[in-house]
């Protein structure tokens, strides 16, 4: 309340300045594989606003906080991590798919989105758009990342070594494949924020995987959770509650890629919330109150 003459019950903003990493409820991010020649999973989009040095997605500056108001419920949904890509020795396999937005909306506000990340693909395909973009497969192209979220995958290589680049991350594009060294791109790099008190990495792309079993390098996953890839085994998954990419696989076999790491959503507010849903891990730094929800739930305050 901030008007100094009131009678009867006023309802108004009150100005906490809830500074939350929009995006960092990240999202989801894939991973993707064609059995020879798989590129990683993008990572999910990367949305803040907190400041104190940090930086949003594709290295922006970070968004304007918004004034909640007394007694409005903020509901806040927060993706799971996207499937894997499904293996095959005969290339029939399909890649990941995108990733499932994550987002806080209430009464009055624009809702605030950070967009899935973008799924690889194999031979000869674009990877999918997303908040960062997949990587591709042999002969492929990376998909593209979002504005202001993050960055494109890398390109598949091609003859002879048929390798697949890395998935985009929010704070660097996806390697492309190296030709001619049978090595997979490593994922994008993800990007750094302190918003609950300690600095943490979050939304890497997943490594992409490469052609030659008996030579060369597999892809790396970028930091920020970001799943490596792998060969002769399922591919490694994204980190949970980071929305990093999985990783792409290799050849041999009808193993997987790795799946995506689920989303996470942080509100930092000035007050503490009246009541929440989703059980948020609750925690003070600097006097203010942190929300971080690793699952879908609501906030009033």
């Amino acid at each position: 309340i901030r008007d100094h003459c009131v009678t009867g019950v006023q309802t108004c903003a009150l100005p906490i300045c809830i500074l939350f990493s929009y995006c960092r409820w990240w999202w989801r991010l894939w991973s993707t594989k064609y059995c020879r020649r798989n590129g990683g999973g993008g990572a999910g989009g990367y949305r803040t606003s907190y400041g104190s040095g940090n930086i949003s997605g594709r290295n922006s500056a970070v968004e304007s906080t918004f004034i909640a108001t007394i007694g409005t419920t903020y509901t806040i949904s927060v993706g799971g991590g996207g499937t894997a890509g499904v293996g095959s020795q005969n290339d029939t396999g399909r890649g990941g798919g995108n990733g499932v937005n994550s987002s806080i909306s209430g009464s009055g506000l624009t809702t605030i989105t950070s967009t899935g990340g973008g799924g690889g693909n194999g031979q000869g395909q674009t990877a999918f758009t997303g908040g960062c973009g997949g990587g591709a497969g042999y002969g492929g192209t990376g998909g593209a990342g979002t504005t202001a979220q993050g960055f494109g995958g890398g390109n598949g290589g091609g003859n002879p070594d048929y390798c697949g680049g890395g998935g985009g991350g929010a704070g660097a594009a996806g390697q492309p494949a190296t030709p001619g060294a049978n090595a997979g791109g490593n994922g994008g790099n993800g990007i750094a924020s302190n918003i609950t008190g300690t600095s943490v990495t979050r939304a890497g792309g997943g490594g992409g995987g490469k052609g030659n079993p008996s030579s060369g390098t597999l892809g790396s996953g970028g930091t920020g959770g970001g799943g490596n890839a792998a060969q002769d085994q399922t591919a490694f998954s994204g980190t949970a509650n980071t929305g990093g990419g999985g990783g792409g696989n290799s050849v041999n076999g009808n193993y997987n890629g790795g799946a995506g790491g689920s989303g996470v959503v942080i509100i930092r507010a000035t007050a503490a919330a009246a009541s929440t849903t989703g059980s948020p891990t609750t925690s003070t730094s600097g006097g203010e109150y942190i929300y971080v929800y690793n699952g879908s739930g609501s906030i009033t305050f």
